[in-house]
């Protein structure tokens, strides 16, 4: 599909997701974990659009959802309900409540307190319910530091060290079934060592809630494996299961997986136009017409994203997609948004084609925490997304008007 008629068709900026990519992804997790009873549930946060949750859920993947409105998306987009984990350290009586009636597979604790919530919740409604206990198991890694959750002093999980009062005072409360243990990093993960750790220092708990008559039968990995923004930096689905299935297996442990960007991300570019260069001082400056409210990771997470024009000569084909390039015939950039702040950046330094007014720029490995961290700051209308099917695409997200910036506000 050539992006150049969608930009004719649709304008910029918009996002454009390929569904062939996506599909391709959640079907090699699928056929990497055949050898374990595994629920795979795709991380809405990462890219919630409904049209693509309805093709992830028709090819059997099930959803981790961290809200109400995640919940909801889910129900829109056809989700089968008993494969629904609910993530996150703060859900409201409301939300708690709604996933309860919609009978989702699991509710993901974070503390005590929410336990002691989700028990009181049950009992006051006649409803019964499975939880994960997230377990911190203060392994760190190579990732930034926002993305990282996985070490002690972070808001997310419990220390492994309480794990054993909490079953010992909770286990038994009659509507909440304790049976599965949750571990999750973070983000970003470049290498397998950090999960097949993380596995084998929970694989001893396990065993000893067990021996106190605990019946532990799953482990939720978690999600953050990494996608590859630079071409071939991470391990693939294959080599993440080499490392722990047969770990799981000779535990006797079913598996749940979240994964996120590892489906999602590289199924999608943002495509931009250029509308002007200036030089100050030594640096020159490529002024585009998306901004960090339609896309925040390089100025959140100093994100690396590659970025390239539409059409180039074929002397200018990059053979990987990598920081640090370095060709002929190219100049050193900052590529920036009309965004008031200092901070609305996509590249800086960054080696690329010159580029006139007017040229098409794709901005690649958007599809994850992309659109879905969007804003209309500095009251820019939303952009569009677009889903490409082949040789076809259509628009599964209209872009925003004016009068949808205020009409919450009449």
């Amino acid at each position: 599909m050539d992006v150049a008629e969608i930009a004719d068709q649709v304008g910029t900026p918009v996002y454009i997701y390929s569904r062939a990519t996506f599909l391709d992804h959640l079907k090699k997790i699928q056929d990497a974990y055949v050898d374990i009873d595994t629920t795979i549930c795709y991380s809405i946060k990462a890219c919630g659009n409904i049209h693509i949750l309805k093709e992830l859920a028709e090819a059997g993947s099930g959803f981790d959802i961290v809200s109400g409105g995640e919940l909801y998306r889910a129900r829109q987009a056809g989700a089968d309900l008993s494969k629904i984990v609910f993530a996150g350290v703060g859900k409201t009586d409301r939300e708690i409540i709604e996933a309860l009636d919609a009978g989702i597979g699991c509710f993901n604790i974070e503390s005590e307190a929410e336990l002691e919530n989700l028990i009181k919740l049950c009992k006051t409604h006649g409803k019964t319910t499975k939880s994960a206990l997230r377990v911190n198991p203060d392994i760190s890694y190579d990732a930034h530091k926002h993305t990282t959750t996985g070490v002690k002093e972070t808001k997310f999980g419990i220390d492994i060290e309480r794990t054993m009062k909490i079953y010992d005072r909770y286990a038994d409360n009659g509507a909440v079934e304790m049976s599965v243990i949750h571990v999750h990093l973070g983000s970003g993960g470049k290498t397998i060592d950090p999960y097949v750790n993380y596995v084998k220092k929970i694989l001893p708990l396990v065993e000893e809630l067990r021996s106190k008559g605990y019946a532990i039968d799953t482990l939720d990995l978690g999600g953050g494996y990494g996608a590859d923004y630079e071409t071939a930096t991470v391990p693939s689905a294959a080599d993440y299961a080499a490392g722990v299935v047969p770990l799981l297996k000779a535990a006797n442990l079913k598996l749940i997986l979240e994964p996120g960007k590892s489906i999602i991300a590289n199924a999608g570019i943002m495509l931009t136009s250029t509308l002007f260069k200036k030089s100050s001082g030594n640096k020159t400056f490529v002024i585009v017409d998306a901004g960090m409210n339609d896309l925040i990771r390089p100025c959140l997470y100093e994100a690396f994203h590659f970025i390239w024009p539409t059409r180039v000569s074929a002397n200018l084909v990059p053979e990987k997609r990598i920081n640090g390039l370095e060709m002929e015939n190219t100049e050193k950039v900052d590529v920036v948004g009309p965004i008031c702040e200092g901070t609305d950046y996509f590249a800086k330094n960054r080696a690329i084609p010159k580029l006139e007014r007017g040229d098409l720029v794709a901005v690649f490995s958007v599809g994850a925490y992309g659109y879905t961290m969007a804003s209309n700051y500095n009251a820019r209308p939303m952009c569009p997304e677009v889903l490409v099917d082949g040789d076809q695409f259509r628009v599964i997200r209209k872009r925003q008007t004016y009068e949808d910036l205020i009409k919450m506000e009449k």
